[in-house]
């Protein structure tokens, strides 16, 4: 999978990929992961990528003249993607289609923004992270850029990691326990010590649906709700009974 960033800040997206399980990936072939500075389309000898806005206001603008330059030289996989407050959400379904596209590339605003004839004319489309303002798009692109990439097949070691976690099929993964057995007299489950493989999946399954219950019940009403297999599941895992 190819995905290009295009920022003004191209060190601070190169030190976290190769810092990270992406730049593993990376070095293997696993994913082609490529940082543009949008100074280099800047055609003065300050390498000016920003602006006053017009009609006046605080703050400066990022001037379509750079950012169209940098993307034509590139010639990034589409789709182009904004980093913008505005664009559509990332959700985990967001995060599965563009894992299963061959790549896209992604624009990092700064300052009040992006001149807006570069969000009609160039990219195609809009993406946000949450709900919240970032100084900018840097940060928001290293949570896309992460969240797609540990999709992508061999990245991960373990195949099946993907699957088992939070907002696959709708739910928050079960709770996770290690070595040691007791600590400071807090046990692990029983049941993760028993060895019996089908008992323990069906109290995951268990503590993933009174999990997501409890914290996110917004995720179990946009699946539709519980179904009777869940039900009994619960039935069979009282919150307080074996295991807890």
């Amino acid at each position: 999978m190819r995905i290009d960033v295009f920022t003004i800040f191209p060190t601070l997206v190169e030190h976290f990929v190769d810092g990270s399980l992406m730049g593993k990936a990376r070095r293997g072939g696993l994913l082609d992961i490529r940082v543009h500075d949008l100074r280099a389309g800047a055609g003065d000898p300050r390498r000016s990528v920003d602006d006053a806005p017009f009609g006046g206001g605080a703050g400066m603008v990022l001037a379509p003249g750079p950012i169209v330059a940098a993307v034509e030289a590139a010639d990034p996989p589409r789709p182009l993607l904004l980093l913008a407050p505005g664009g559509r959400r990332l959700e985990q379904p967001v995060v599965e289609e563009l894992a299963a596209l061959a790549g896209f590339s992604l624009l990092c605003g700064r300052y009040e923004g992006v001149d807006q004839r570069v969000a009609d004319h160039v990219v195609d489309g809009e993406l946000s992270v949450g709900d919240y303002v970032l100084g900018g798009g840097e940060a928001a692109a290293l949570v896309v850029v992460e969240a797609v990439a540990r999709l992508v097949p061999g990245v991960m070691g373990n195949v099946d990691s993907a699957a088992d976690e939070s907002f696959s099929g709708g739910l928050l993964e079960y709770p996770q326990y290690t070595r040691p057995a007791q600590f400071r007299g807090w046990a692990v489950p029983e049941v993760l010590l028993s060895g019996d493989h089908g008992r323990i999946e069906r109290w995951r399954r268990a503590m993933a649906l009174r999990r997501t219950l409890r914290r996110r019940p917004d995720l179990v009403e946009r699946r539709g709700g519980l179904t009777p297999a869940e039900q009994r599941l619960l039935e069979e895992w009282p919150e307080d009974g074996p295991g807890r």
